[in-house]
């Protein structure tokens, strides 16, 4: 199973968001676990790289509502661990 943490601004912009978008965020998160897991591609989850900033990706979670996040070292040997950066509207792209 993969593992994640949030740096602390990730954190205070997720408390910022509604308790609805907060549970939409949270099953983009189950999706992208799912594909982490299984390699499979998953329907309605979108996910790429931000170009400006290599290593970052970020997914699409609803209308202008986006999280960003970096790979990093594995906590559990073979198993993906996740850095979740930014989330929120399109302005997170500022500073990813």
């Amino acid at each position: 199973m993969p593992t994640y943490e949030g740096l602390p601004r990730f954190w205070r912009e997720f408390n910022d968001l509604s308790a609805e978008e907060q549970a939409r965020f949270l099953n983009a998160v189950s999706l992208l676990m799912r594909l982490l897991r299984s390699g499979e591609a998953i329907p309605g989850l979108r996910l790429k790289g931000v170009t400006a900033h290599p290593g970052v990706f970020e997914i699409t979670w609803g209308p202008d509502r986006r999280a960003t996040f970096e790979y990093g070292a594995q906590v559990r040997p073979g198993h993906s661990h996740i850095i979740w950066r930014r989330v929120g509207t399109h302005d997170i792209f500022r500073d990813p």
